[in-house]
């Protein structure tokens, strides 16, 4: 059997689509694992599915390069916005809501020369009670809290974005992390009960934050969406950045932007057509 795919990154944070609409996916982890693989498969942080919704445009599923499904991907649903778009499925239309796991979101569309470009999801709102979160930490917030992994004292903020993220604002520059070695040590860690991604942070002179993450069931990434916007949320809850102005978040694979407020975080940045093909199944 032959599957149609689309090769899609945002910030190089770099999936495989398919358009389950015209096509099923039997088995989407294995798929996942099998077609991650850089060097046997296509390579990439996993797949994503984009289906029929009976409540949005689009449905969006995703399965990390390990087979894990997660509930959201902000990079990814930049690019599922792309897709829906450029192959002309939402009619031209600007504003378009894409169902995930974490809820539907809505994504405002920036176009040139009939291709998306940008876009702004509306994230929805930070969830900061540990117990939601999920992360084993007693108190209605978890700011600058001390965890000892590798018998070194981390202080980490913790922030769901419809998936956990612990952040670390360090004073050592991030790019000379062992993250192979210490990330799996905190995803692992017993105080995330659903495993967690986490994100080690600089706060540059001008104010911007660069980061690395390791993400839960793919490693480390060139970027992660949700990852941008609870690195966003914890500037602001640690004095770094303040609540309703943009925060440049530096990736490797590039910068989004991020605007936290009470009632939501909004992330922009763009999305990239790499290839298309077909793979045998």
């Amino acid at each position: 059997m032959k599957l149609s795919f689309t090769k899609m990154h945002g910030c190089g944070n770099n999936y495989i689509y398919f358009n389950c609409f015209e096509q099923t996916i039997a088995d989407p982890e294995a798929l996942s694992i099998r077609l991650s693989e850089p060097h046997f498969g296509i390579g990439g942080d996993g797949i994503i599915l984009i289906n029929p919704s009976d409540r949005a445009d689009a449905q969006m599923r995703i399965f990390n390069a390990d087979g894990s499904e997660g509930k959201m991907c902000g990079n990814g649903i930049r690019c599922v916005g792309k897709y829906l778009y450029d192959n002309g499925m939402v009619d031209g239309r600007t504003t378009i809501t894409v169902d995930t796991l974490s809820g539907v979101k809505t994504l405002t569309l920036s176009v040139q020369n009939g291709k998306m470009e940008t876009a702004c999801v509306d994230m929805g709102a930070a969830i900061l009670t540990p117990r939601d979160i999920p992360v084993d930490l007693d108190g209605e917030i978890a700011v600058d809290a001390p965890l000892v992994v590798d018998e070194k004292v981390y202080h980490i903020t913790c922030v769901s974005m419809g998936n956990p993220h612990c952040v670390i604002f360090l004073d050592e520059d991030v790019d000379t992390l062992d993250l192979t070695r210490i990330g799996p040590k905190f995803e692992h860690h017993p105080l995330f009960p659903e495993r967690v991604n986490t994100e080690f942070v600089n706060v540059m002179p001008d104010g911007s934050l660069k980061m690395r993450v390791w993400e839960r069931g793919s490693g480390e990434t060139w970027a992660c969406g949700t990852g941008a916007c609870a690195v966003g949320v914890a500037a602001c809850l640690n004095g770094h950045a303040r609540k309703g102005e943009d925060i440049t978040v530096h990736l490797r694979g590039g910068d989004l932007t991020i605007h936290y407020t009470d009632q939501t975080v909004l992330m922009t940045g763009a999305a990239t057509t790499v290839f298309e093909g077909e793979i045998e199944i």
